[in-house]
């Protein structure tokens, strides 16, 4: 299964590449199943890897002038606030067990990972339905939304522990006007700005496993290399669908194991 998860490991890099997202819907479930890590460190230790990881995979699509580094700051900095005082204070201070109805009990685990869940479905459904490219039907700068938009991605992102790519990406077309592949690789940047400051608020409540996490990033970061050098020539909306379907298929299952646990 470890081997497995080594190799699942450069297929998130390269979704990272390809559609500047959907790392943490891949690397969650990757280190909570194969690696038997409980939710709360994987969420953690997803965050290091996707950080790292988009942060190299934004350079060469900086390069290609892909990344708009006002937007990017605009929309983070909200966000960086969010998910610190999340991962240090709000994680943390959650029960476990939350509740209990009867014989029913609402776990940590079951809270975190059916949120994660349910994120990832409702993600899936505009990626499936999509007929073409995202594209913005009102072209002007929203400051007040992008600003309101950072702040509860940031708080999403330090709950669950999800670089929030996913929602991100077409949060900066329609609310800046942004081009599809542009929001890509500006999305890139807000997730790496987002995932390594959450991060620092876990380094300050739990120790780390450094060198199985440097070894696994390491692996992401191989496959945003090669992501970026093949979406330059895949078909974008074939592929968003695609993920789309994996993303709903994963998160149904997530959501199934988890209430059947």
């Amino acid at each position: 299964m470890e081997a497995l998860g080594y190799a699942a490991a450069v297929v998130v890099g390269f979704i990272l590449g390809l559609l500047g997202g959907g790392g943490s819907i891949l690397s969650i479930p990757i280190l909570v199943y194969l690696f038997d890590i409980e939710p709360v460190r994987a969420s953690a230790y997803s965050l290091f890897l996707v950080g790292v990881t988009s942060l190299v995979g934004t350079i060469p699509k900086y390069r290609d002038h892909r990344v708009n580094l006002r937007t990017g700051l605009l929309f983070g900095i909200p966000s960086i606030i969010a998910i610190f005082a999340t991962r240090k204070w709000v994680v943390p201070m959650i029960p476990d067990p939350i509740a209990s109805f009867g014989e029913v009990m609402l776990t940590k685990r079951l809270f975190l990972l059916g949120l994660f869940a349910v994120l990832m479905i409702l993600a899936a459904v505009p990626l499936i339905r999509g007929r073409k490219d995202i594209a913005s039907t009102h072209p002007r700068f929203r400051t007040f939304l992008v600003f309101a938009e950072g702040t509860l991605i940031g708080f999403l992102t330090g709950l669950v522990g999800a670089g929030g790519g996913f929602l991100i990406t077409p949060a900066l077309v329609f609310l800046t006007g942004l081009n599809f592949k542009t929001a890509v690789g500006t999305s890139l940047l807000v997730i790496a700005v987002n995932s390594l400051a959450g991060f620092i608020g876990d380094v300050l409540n739990y120790p780390m496993e450094w060198t199985f996490l440097l070894g696994i990033t390491s692996l992401a970061v191989l496959g945003i290399l090669l992501g970026n050098r093949f979406s330059r020539s895949v078909d974008s909306l074939t592929l968003r669908k695609a993920f789309g379907w994996f993303t709903l298929v994963v998160g149904t299952l997530i959501l199934f194991v988890e209430l059947a646990w």
